[in-house]
């Protein structure tokens, strides 16, 4: 049966786990599918091999979480871990500095949040595979940090954390990636429109998880 408690804070969720309660962290679990997945799919791999990576990093995350620090951000942290568990299978060597240039300060979200509503409620299959293929075609680099800032919903800080680079080279990459998808992407788009994890593969990844961390 599913855990349903959205009031639950991460950090306490993350100290009831530690005490024993390891079925919650289910809620960690179904609260970070999305974020976890986008990351996988936009460093092009594929969806099993996305899911196969989703579950190391939770199980990762799981051994040390009492080596989480709670001054941290747990998103940055369990999107660091996903981020090396992706670096790690591709072989990736580290990021080459950039230097800034014509930083853009205000920058303003290419995807806008939107209420649900109708006609936010159909989504077509072809505009999913349009903005899949338009995200392919941007270097790794950039994508990454298009991903985290966009569409997972970073702030710089802690975009430039995860990914191990230099704030001003967050800035610099996101300008980029936007400028290589303006041509591509209508700005009307949602972030949850984009590599959708839909429900019945929370489900899964959530059984999958458990059932590794039982065996912990």
């Amino acid at each position: 049966m599913a855990i349903h408690n959205s009031k639950l804070s991460d950090i306490e969720i993350i100290e009831r786990v530690i005490s024993g309660e390891k079925a919650l962290y289910e809620l960690i679990v179904r609260r970070y599918n999305p974020y976890l997945y986008k990351i996988g799919r936009s460093y092009n791999y594929n969806h099993e091999d996305t899911q196969d990576l989703m579950q190391d990093t939770y199980v990762d995350a799981f051994k040390n979480l009492k080596q989480f620090e709670q001054k941290a951000n747990f998103k940055t942290w369990i999107s660091r871990i996903m981020l090396n568990n992706c670096f790690r299978k591709k072989e990736k060597s580290s990021y080459k500095n950039e230097f800034a240039q014509e930083v853009n300060e205000n920058l303003t979200p290419m995807f806008t949040l939107k209420n649900n509503d109708a006609h936010h409620d159909v989504l077509s299959k072809e505009l999913g595979t349009v903005i899949e293929v338009a995200l392919d075609d941007i270097p790794t680099d950039y994508k990454m940090v298009f991903t985290l800032r966009e569409i997972n919903g970073m702030n710089t800080e802690e975009t430039a954390e995860a990914l191990q680079i230099s704030q001003e080279n967050v800035k610099v990459r996101l300008n980029r990636a936007k400028t290589m998808l303006r041509d591509r992407i209508a700005k009307a788009y949602s972030p949850d429109e984009i590599f959708e994890f839909n429900l019945v593969y929370c489900d899964a990844m959530v059984e999958r998880v458990l059932k590794e961390i039982d065996k912990l």
